[in-house]
């Protein structure tokens, strides 16, 4: 079956077990597979913004004619005018079907067919072939708080920005931006021209879009025309060799990379920034209170939160340990008032306590049960009259107000621990 066939098909049911029959009936033709990765694998891309559409039939375009020309623009020896007129060309070649259902959506990135990578690559795999499309991937964090003993030794601290994940990879002077699934971005002309030069080539830079209005930035972020995305600028966090990055995995270190990243600093318009970082050791007081400060730091400024990244860790291409996302959080100090007998499972244990106390210039009132083990529970419930009048800490991830603005409250309060031996005592 011809390939524009093949999508025709695909096109016509919605379900998934049809659309992977139907690729397992095709997917040994060679001339289908090799379009498949064209279209699918995110990394190749062919400089061109405009594919216009047939509405008159050619003699027919067969596929190496085709190929050859669309290797030319995805290695840039012809772009702009070129580009253009070579589309044209094979356009006139290509009958309507050919090229509206087969041709032109490669060069546009998208099948229209409801077919991804993972519905090739699954079939394929079922089939036990070799062929796959590659998968675009880059790095990831886990979660800080679930993870705590990852954090130790000499650590990087940066500021976790709210903003686009975008990676951008530079090859043959052209800058191509990604969202951290591999789809295309092309609303920010002006940080792609920031990167497409020749110093910069087959580098892969790591960050963040952003501008002064994150909610406007998101609804310019997939506009089909006038986005206004002028004052956005990409705040860089990382970079690896395009080599590198196709093989999953780094070569230097984190700390290597950041230096790697600063001799770049000052080829880079001011569109182009390159985040703060403190290396600080986890294992020595210093860098706990460095921690501390960044954290209150990231609360009062609007950063999403801290990134803790092991200096000595590699760039790897999945979601990995290297890189530990802490959401910023509050700490306070109150006094408790009251103590609660817990319900269910809880009951003869504690519950809650009830505290109140002023902190930071504001009066707090509320009830914390969060964060208390069952160990905790039992024990303190032992001890509960001579809980009254002792100081806990208490974390929390805001700050909130009462209804009647006569007091303050926390939004997700737990419990840390006793802040001293007797009542009122603070150490």
């Amino acid at each position: 079956m011809k390939p524009w066939k093949i999508i025709q098909k695909l096109e016509s049911d919605n379900s998934r077990l049809f659309k992977e029959g139907v690729i397992q009936e095709n997917i040994h033709d060679l001339d289908f597979q090799e379009g498949l990765s064209m279209c699918l694998d995110a990394l190749v891309t062919f400089g061109v913004k405009q594919v216009p559409k047939s509405n008159e039939d050619g003699k027919g375009l067969n596929w190496k004619t085709f190929k050859n020309a669309a290797l030319d623009l995805v290695e840039r020896t012809k772009t702009g005018h070129a580009a253009r007129d070579e589309i044209i060309d094979l356009m006139s070649q290509a009958t309507i079907e050919e090229w509206n259902d087969w041709y032109r959506r490669i060069l546009i990135k998208d099948l229209r067919c409801g077919v991804s990578q993972k519905t090739v690559n699954n079939v394929a795999k079922k089939m036990d072939i070799t062929f796959r499309v590659p998968v675009f991937a880059c790095m990831l964090s886990h979660d800080g708080m679930k993870h705590p003993k990852k954090i130790k030794g000499n650590c990087l601290i940066e500021y976790k920005y709210d903003g686009v994940r975008v990676i951008a990879i530079t090859k043959n002077n052209n800058t191509t931006l990604y969202s951290r699934n591999g789809k295309i971005f092309s609303n920010f002309p002006h940080i792609e021209e920031a990167l497409s030069k020749s110093e910069f080539n087959n580098m892969v830079f790591d960050g963040e879009v952003m501008s002064d209005d994150f909610q406007s930035l998101m609804k310019q972020v997939h506009r089909k025309t006038n986005a206004k995305t002028e004052d956005a600028y990409l705040a860089l966090f990382d970079i690896i060799p395009l080599n590198e990055f196709n093989d999953g995995k780094s070569i230097l270190t984190t700390i290597e990379r950041k230096d790697l990243l600063a001799k770049f600093a000052e080829k880079f318009p001011a569109c182009i920034k390159i985040v703060d970082y403190k290396v600080v050791n986890f294992d020595e007081k210093n860098g706990e209170d460095i921690y501390s400060a960044m954290n209150k730091k990231a609360l009062e400024q609007g950063f999403e939160g801290l990134m803790i990244k092991p200096e000595n860790d590699l760039y790897e291409c999945k979601r990995s340990h290297a890189w530990l996302k802490m959401k910023p959080f509050i700490e306070v100090t109150l006094k408790v008032t009251e103590v609660h007998e817990g319900t269910g499972r809880h009951t003869g244990k504690l519950g809650a306590f009830t505290v109140e106390g002023n902190d930071d210039g504001k009066f707090f009132s509320l009830n914390v049960g969060s964060g208390l083990t069952d160990e905790n529970r039992e024990k303190f419930w032992t001890q509960k009259e001579s809980l009254i009048g002792q100081l806990i800490e208490i974390r929390a991830d805001a700050v909130t107000q009462s209804m009647e603005g006569e007091s303050y409250s926390l939004r997700f309060p737990r419990f840390k621990t006793f802040r001293g031996f007797e009542p009122g005592e603070k150490i």
